[in-house]
């Protein structure tokens, strides 16, 4: 199986995806098309503007189909994570790590940040919530059923065993009617003992369906090169096949009378999953198959990274706060941060709307009122340039906002200190200091410049997997 690297919001020709994808142009049209379907793959006219660019703009996307042998396009993937399309699996990594052509243990560092965030926020289905083959996530299914067998063990069922004189419970009614009784000073002695045991039926069938999809599934990731990947151990359980078990139906229609009388929910999941497995009957190998373990939206991860380990103070409840000041009475306690800001008020319906402000992350450390805004941007600030792929005009303004409708809260609590803050990734080391961003109409007001902080994104991890809050005092605020 062909395996590559590549990076999120990179231009790539035509010429060049096919020699990631080891093919010619007419083999390689189909896979762009499918990729471009399912919105991992973007085009854009092959302009310079372009090509200079580090941040896909919406507007720029063009729509047109791939045609073989053009070169008019640029093409933009924007997704972090593992594709497997037509036997070839694509490693996406974040766009920020520029150094390296092959980051192999920082994208298996973000797996795991995408794992843990996806526990919550659920951006990984296995099944894209269709029933449809093309929505089947086959590589989300294989991970899936590996990881539960490392959390749960293989599927068991059990059965009773009656014994003479065994460990288990005794059954007196058995052990009364069917056994020798010896009398002795007019009371009954009982030389056997009928007892059940419960045991593990090893020749279960689904016990042992299990064990051969597991290793199934396990040589599959592995010829993928994916297990390392994803710091899975590989297993190898049985020399069994599918067709041991018989036809495709049949094992189906023995999955589906199992389902009727398990009722444990993990055994029910697993059983649901083995049969779409089945049923599907996929290898990642498949030309026709497409499956994913990422996401599309990798600033939403960094946003909640960033607020996790930033200690994101914005829907806890006033009265839970450590203000320098006790609550003041006019504050309701049960009232949260994010509640405090205004909404816009129209006059003609005497109503307000439903959607107001809403900051990133804000933290409370000791006596300073900290309100950050996490960027998944490439930000190119150099001195003497003019700078290239940093936050906007409204993110500028907005982050000014913020502390405007929150003035009267912090002057009411005795904060000493306000400070604004823009977090950004950095594949290199130590926090870096970009300095701030202002707006002369807008500090004239008494609002603090916002700083610009590139934060190491392997030390941000590393937090958020240890589940370990940063020392805000790190950024130099």
């Amino acid at each position: 199986m062909i395996s590559k690297f590549l990076r999120e919001q990179k231009r790539y020709t035509q010429k060049s995806l096919c020699d990631k994808f080891e093919c010619s142009e007419e083999e390689a049209v189909p896979i762009i098309r499918k990729l471009k379907e399912f919105g991992i793959l973007k085009s854009v006219k092959a302009s310079d503007l372009q090509r200079n660019m580090s941040d896909l703009q919406d507007e720029d996307i063009e729509v047109t189909d791939v045609e073989v042998g053009e070169d008019e396009f640029l093409y933009v993937f924007t997704f972090v994570g593992v594709i497997v399309v037509a036997g070839r699996v694509l490693k996406c990594y974040p766009k920020y790590l520029l150094s390296k052509e092959q980051p192999k243990d920082e994208l298996r560092q973000v797996l795991k940040v995408l794992e843990k965030y996806n526990t919550k926020e659920q951006i990984v289905r296995m099944f894209n919530d269709s029933s449809e083959s093309s929505a089947f996530n086959l590589l989300a299914v294989l991970l899936f059923l590996l990881q539960d067998y490392y959390e749960n063990g293989v599927y068991s069922n059990t059965e009773d065993i009656i014994e003479s004189n065994g460990s288990g419970e005794i059954l007196w009614d058995k052990t009364i009617n069917e056994t020798f009784t010896l009398l002795a000073n007019k009371r009954p002695y009982y030389i056997d003992l009928q007892t059940k045991k419960r045991v593990t039926d090893d020749y279960d069938y689904f016990k042992r369906l299990h064990e051969c999809v597991l290793t199934r599934a396990s040589a599959e990731l592995m010829d993928a090169e994916l297990l390392d990947l994803f710091e899975i151990t590989g297993v190898d359980l049985t020399d069994e096949t599918l067709d041991d078990f018989g036809e495709d139906e049949y094992i189906l229609y023995r999955i589906e009378k199992e389902l009727n009388t398990q009722f444990n929910t993990r055994k029910q999941l697993l059983l649901k999953t083995i049969y779409a497995y089945i049923a599907h009957s996929g290898s990642l190998y498949d030309m026709e198959c497409l499956s994913l373990f990422g996401t599309n939206s990798f600033n939403l991860v960094w946003e909640g990274v960033c607020a996790d380990i930033m200690d994101n103070q914005l829907r806890v409840r006033l009265d839970a706060l450590k203000l320098p000041k006790t609550l003041r009475p006019e504050y309701d306690g049960k009232l949260k941060l994010i509640e405090l800001i205004e909404k816009p008020l129209w006059t003609a319906t005497g109503k307000t709307a439903a959607d107001t402000l809403i900051p990133d992350l804000i933290s409370i450390a000791g006596e300073q009122f900290i309100i950050f805004d996490a960027k998944y941007y490439n930000a190119q600030l150099i001195p003497g340039n003019v700078p290239k792929g940093q936050p906007g005009i409204e993110s500028v303004t907005k982050q000014y906002l913020y502390q405007l409708a929150y003035q009267k809260f912090i002057s009411d609590h005795g904060f000493s200190a306000v400070k604004n803050c823009f977090l950004m990734p950095t594949e290199n080391r130590e926090v870096e200091d970009h300095g701030e961003v202002s707006m002369e109409i807008l500090s004239e007001l008494g609002l603090q410049n916002i700083k610009v902080r590139f934060l190491p994104a392997d030390a941000v991890y590393d937090h958020y997997l240890d589940g370990r809050k940063m020392d805000i005092r790190e950024l130099g605020l």
